[in-house]
């Protein structure tokens, strides 16, 4: 494996970093000082594995290049001593498959089993004409240098200095990174059950997702899923629309129905987005490219309209309501009109718990006390989803562990590059909490 070297502005930038990240240890026990220290001391080893991977394309669908990236980060776990295996996909869903790392503790381990969760792959796919890794003073811009790659090194990096420490020995922790959490394959039952069997060997999942602007971390993910609306009507000459015999067409009964949607369903938590419409007296519509076409005449009654839309709520009980009202506003029909409604369901809902609150306030604590100022709980509304939304029905999670950046999903991604010794302390700290409690 060839060694990365720090050179120009990214020695500068490394340099820096060690200077700018100095946090107050006085309410550190000593060996959370050693941990800091080992954490300090690989920085620049720290950031030479984010440009190795950065430098990798690994769009979802280019699935040689998520395995590529998958064997860098398989190399570092098992240099720190997990069991490791790489999970394939069917050929038919065209993913590159899931790295899996585990660690199994001791027989009379008693902290809580903890389950670590990040992505290998981005937004950017091959064609991508965004720069792979461009530094800029003391941030870097990339493909996915901060969804979710940086995670990943904070990630490793916590583990790293916790196992240099002996603070690991006898936690059982397990890893799994995913390699379609931008682009998930269908069916989303066969793309996430690894995840699912290993939270249900768990007690606690820990997601390395971004972490909020002033440090905040989630404890709280609303579910994304979709809707898809279809109205009939009675085409007929435009001089007789709202007359008894021809009716409301179709274009009018979507207004309504999407109107009521706006006046009644509008709640703390809950969006319901149409996201493309389209009517006609004859219409075609692709789910499989989101793409459409229709034709209609001003003269002519319009008989068909589709509409798909995304539906997130925070918890089980607002989705059954919500769709359950939607259903009715949809079946109450203006005069020549029918219309129907679908559900698709897909990342589950992350609503906040005890357990969830548990974690936020460790971390809080374990962050106050390192010096970098307390980690709030962040509202649900300002994130999307995320795979640890997979693992909420079945154990407490927190997510936004990983790194400081902007411009997540654009060509302006970026990442302020002394986040990443930061929140590897903050993280390895909270671990190190937590595997040596009696959490929950």
């Amino acid at each position: 494996m060839p060694r990365y070297h720090f050179t120009g502005p990214l020695l500068v930038a490394a340099l820096a970093l060690f200077i700018a990240v100095s946090p107050a240890q006085a309410q550190l026990s000593d060996a959370e000082q050693r941990i800091v220290a080992a954490v300090k001391q690989r920085s620049p080893q720290a950031l030479e594995l984010l440009e190795r991977t950065v430098r990798i394309n690994s769009g979802t669908l280019n699935v040689e290049g998520v395995r590529e990236v998958g064997r860098i980060y398989r190399a570092e776990f098992e240099a720190l001593g997990f069991a490791t295996r790489w999970s394939e996909m069917p050929a038919e869903m065209a993913r590159g498959g899931h790295l899996i790392a585990i660690r199994k503790g001791s027989a009379d381990y008693r902290g809580p089993r903890l389950l670590l969760l990040g992505h290998m792959d981005t937004v950017f796919e091959k064609a991508s004409s965004v720069a792979l890794w461009e530094m800029r003073g003391d941030r870097v811009r990339g493909q996915g240098v901060s969804d979710m790659k940086g995670g990943n090194v904070i990630m490793l990096e916590a583990l790293r200095a916790l196992k240099s420490t002996g603070a690991l020995d006898g936690a059982t922790i397990a890893v799994i990174l995913t390699g379609d959490e931008e682009r998930t394959g269908r069916p989303l039952e066969r793309a996430r059950a690894d995840l699912v069997d290993l939270a249900k060997e768990s007690d606690a999942a820990l997601s390395f997702e971004g972490a909020g602007r002033r440090g905040e971390a989630s404890i709280a993910r609303r579910s994304s899923g979709g809707w898809s609306l279809t109205v009939r009507a009675k085409p007929g000459h435009s001089a007789g629309v709202f007359s008894p015999s021809s009716g409301y067409g179709a274009v009018f009964e979507a207004a309504r129905i999407l109107n009521a949607f706006r006046e009644q369903l509008i709640e703390p938590n809950l969006t319901f987005n149409p996201g493309v419409a389209l009517g006609g007296t004859q219409i075609d519509f692709s789910d499989a490219t989101a793409t459409g076409h229709a034709f209609g005449k001003t003269n002519v009654i319009a008989r068909d309209f589709t509409i798909r839309g995304d539906l997130r709520y925070l918890t089980p009980e607002q989705g059954e309501r919500t769709r359950e009202r939607m259903k009715q506003i949809v079946a109450a029909n203006l005069p020549g009109t029918s219309a129907t409604i679908e559900f698709r369901e897909g990342y589950p809902p992350m609503p906040p718990t005890e357990g969830g609150r548990k974690l936020i306030e460790t971390l809080s604590q374990a962050s106050q006390d390192a010096g970098f100022g307390p980690a709030a709980a962040m509202d649900p509304a300002l994130r999307g989803a995320g795979d640890v939304q997979f693992a909420a029905p079945y154990i407490a999670g927190i997510d936004g562990l990983g790194a400081l950046g902007t411009g997540a999903h654009t060509d302006d991604e970026d990442l302020e590059l002394a986040s990443i010794e930061r929140n590897a302390i903050r993280t390895a700290i909270f671990i190190n909490r937590l595997v040596h409690s009696s959490w929950p």
